[in-house]
């Protein structure tokens, strides 16, 4: 037999706890497969590594350690950290290239010291299945390692050591199934929400086809039982560390980031504690002097809709106030603009963790402002003693305390007018207004008749109607063109451009068909438009019929705006519908623009529902990329559209409330007053 002369080179000490051992030379006889090697899946290029031996001498030590049991006079040494390096040890000797002599450079430690150096090994060289890595973070603790020490050890949080070890306890079955890729790592944190094996793989056992296994599925069949503390609000108000002093189970969810996450099994004891907490708070609000107090566990305000309200006064605040106010005014245009900034960063993709942030403390601190005014609302004490206060938690999970609510009778007419109501309920925080020239009623009766006047005219001339109402949507279509200007307008409408929008939500959009032909429309009208403000009516009454036409049309369509977060019924479709609007032409399924965001399994699904299942075969051997390319080859030009694009429900037309043809004009007159609600809202704003 031919033996192989390989030269053994010295390096550089690959695992080293800070002990002074030095690297020891043994017989490859003495090596076997360590038990505490924390790499379970099988090893690849393995004949490339014999080679390189063969050629250049092993140029790393292994990481060895005694194997306990051993009854040789010199015990067998586990490699702990150099697998695949001792696998091709192995293949060589098989292939008689080297003896059982041979000098292997190796690294003795201890067995505490094994499973770390195993792991530590692992991880910085052959990507490590993430089934190997949390078990042997599993295999640390039962070692006595704190959680603490293996996050300082690794460099990384103890939260990523405490999701390991959630993976850690699935079954044995379903960790075969993880290290294998016949369960996808999203699936495998679902089922990681039940703490016991016989669970998990009931619930995947029960999930027989891909749909059924999908995360939110299976997250359904879990915690169908159960109230979702994110969403609850209840378990918002309460709070689950409250909850669970109280002695209720929480199914922790630790791969959330939100403060909330789990599902909470007990929902009469959370409702208990709600109401517990909500007396306590009525009984500061009874203090005050109030007729009643009621406490709700959610709000109504239908039920609201039953009260009068009586009147209140708002004191001024004080300078100490004031600065307060500032300050809370401060921190939300600051919130505001870190979630403008959020939107303008085109560059990073979607964070919906960081997004979610952004998008609460904004919320927290438009609250705060909008509460600061109740501080001052004060009730005359006669008046307390007819009236009283509600006490209920809203959709956040937060207190809202509504003052001053008197029992009334409720007529038909009122029935229908909820809206009204909570109009009226916004208006009280307003300031209190100085007394004018002319009272609101006069104000309104005069008012009525100038617009009147002014309709009946203006009806009369529709070459200045379009002009008018151009003259208010134009500023607001062409904003980089007028953006500095400011007018007040007589026309009454909120005119938007979704233009930014279009660009922000889809970041392949200047590939677009449609988009191409609507930047050329608006640089054609951009180049025709006077460049000052107080040109532009003058301007527009001086164009022909076909000018102000198309000009008009492109307005209007510069205002529609579809983006929705869910595939749900639209407003738009009635207009796409309308239109015939055929979407294939302007929208193709690419790699950039639908396969790179769905999963490979979609990926697959689709080219064989659109192509062929033999086209889809050929997919799913292939990594994420390179699938998502390859469909887009098989699906550019197939007509294929994805469900929410094929989407054209339209939502319900409904009407509220409903009157005999002899009580109409009493609706529009109650509308009405809504109207000049809202106008005397925004002129004191």
């Amino acid at each position: 037999m031919e033996v192989v002369e390989i030269r053994v080179t010295e390096s550089v000490l690959e695992a080293n706890f800070g002990n002074e051992a030095q690297i020891e030379y043994v017989p490859y006889g003495r090596l076997c497969r360590s038990p505490l090697n924390v790499r379970k899946k099988a090893s690849t290029g393995i004949e490339a590594l014999a080679g390189t031996i063969v050629g250049n001498g092993l140029m790393q030590n292994l990481v060895v350690h005694p194997v306990k049991g051993s009854r040789a006079k010199q015990p067998k040494l586990g490699v702990c950290a150099g697998q695949r390096r001792l696998a091709a040890l192995d293949l060589l000797f098989s292939q008689g290239k080297i003896t059982k002599d041979f000098k292997v450079p190796v690294l003795i430690v201890s067995d505490g010291e094994a499973v770390a150096a195993s792991l530590i090994e692992n991880r910085e060289r052959e990507t490590m299945h993430i089934a190997d890595e949390c078990g042997a973070f599993r295999l640390l603790t039962e070692e006595g390692k704190s959680i603490a020490h293996i996050s300082a050890l690794f460099k990384v949080s103890e939260m990523v050591v405490r999701r390991a070890l959630r993976i850690a306890n699935l079954s044995p079955v379903l960790l075969d199934l993880l290290r294998d890729d016949k369960l996808d790592y999203e699936q495998a944190k679902v089922l990681a929400l039940a703490d016991d094996h016989a669970t998990q793989e009931r619930v995947w056992t029960d999930a027989q086809t891909p749909w059924l296994r999908r995360p939110a599925e299976l997250r359904a069949a879990l915690t169908k039982a159960e109230l979702d503390a994110s969403e609850n609000p209840l378990a918002k108000f309460v709070g689950l560390d409250a909850y669970e002093a109280a002695g209720g189970f929480v199914r922790r969810d630790l791969f959330s980031d939100d403060q909330n996450a789990g599902y909470i099994a007990d929902a009469d004891l959370l409702h208990r504690l709600a109401t517990d907490r909500l007396i306590e708070l009525s009984q500061a609000v009874a203090a005050e002097g109030w007729c009643f107090v009621e406490t709700r566990t959610r709000c109504d305000q239908a039920e609201l809709f039953q009260y009068d309200r009586i009147a209140s006064t708002s004191r001024k605040p004080t300078k100490a106030e004031k600065a307060e106010l500032a300050k809370l005014v401060a921190t939300r245009d600051e919130a505001k603009a870190a979630l403008d900034a959020y939107y303008a960063d085109q560059d990073s993709g979607e964070d919906e963790a960081l997004w979610e942030k952004l998008d609460n403390a904004l919320n927290d601190a438009s609250a705060a402002v909008d509460a600061y005014t109740e501080r001052f609302e004060t009730f005359a004490a006669d008046d307390m003693k007819q009236a009283g206060a509600f006490v209920a938690i809203d959709e956040d999970g937060k207190v809202q305390i509504t003052r001053g609510l008197r029992c009334r009778e409720i007529n038909d007419a009122d029935a229908g007018s909820i809206a009204h109501f909570t109009h009226a309920q916004r208006n009280r925080d307003l300031p209190t207004k100085a007394k004018p020239l002319h009272g609101e009623k006069l104000c309104k009766r005069l008012t009525a008749h100038r617009t009147a006047a002014v309709q009946i005219e203006l009806a009369q001339q529709p070459t200045v109607a379009l002009a008018v109402l151009m003259y208010r949507m134009i500023p607001a279509v062409f904003n980089d063109v007028y953006g500095q200007s400011y007018i007040d307008h007589a026309v009454r409408i909120d005119v938007h451009t979704s233009r930014d929008a279009l660009v922000s939500n889809a970041d392949d959009m200047a590939d677009s068909a449609a988009w191409k032909a609507l930047e050329v429309e608006r640089a054609k009208w951009s180049r025709m438009l006077p460049k000052r403000t107080d040109e532009l009516l003058a301007w527009l009454l001086q164009q022909d019929v076909d000018v102000m036409s198309n000009l008009f049309a492109f307005c209007v369509a510069a205002t529609v705006d579809s983006i929705s977060p869910l595939d749900r019924a639209h407003p738009v479709n009635e207009v796409a519908n309308t239109l015939e609007l055929d979407l294939t032409r302007y929208w193709k399924p690419t790699r950039a623009g639908y396969f790179e965001h769905v999963p490979k399994d979609r990926i697959v699904t689709v080219v064989g529902e659109t192509v062929s299942p033999q086209a889809a075969g050929e997919l799913r051997g292939m990594k994420k990329g390179d699938a998502a390319a390859a469909a887009e080859l098989r699906m550019t030009d197939s007509g294929w559209l994805p469900e929410v694009l094929r989407n054209r429900e339209v939502p319900e037309h409904v009407t509220y409330g409903h009157w005999e043809d002899d009580g109409e004009s009493n609706a529009d007159s109650t509308q009405d007053e809504c109207n000049d609600g809202d106008a005397e809202e925004a002129e004191v704003a």
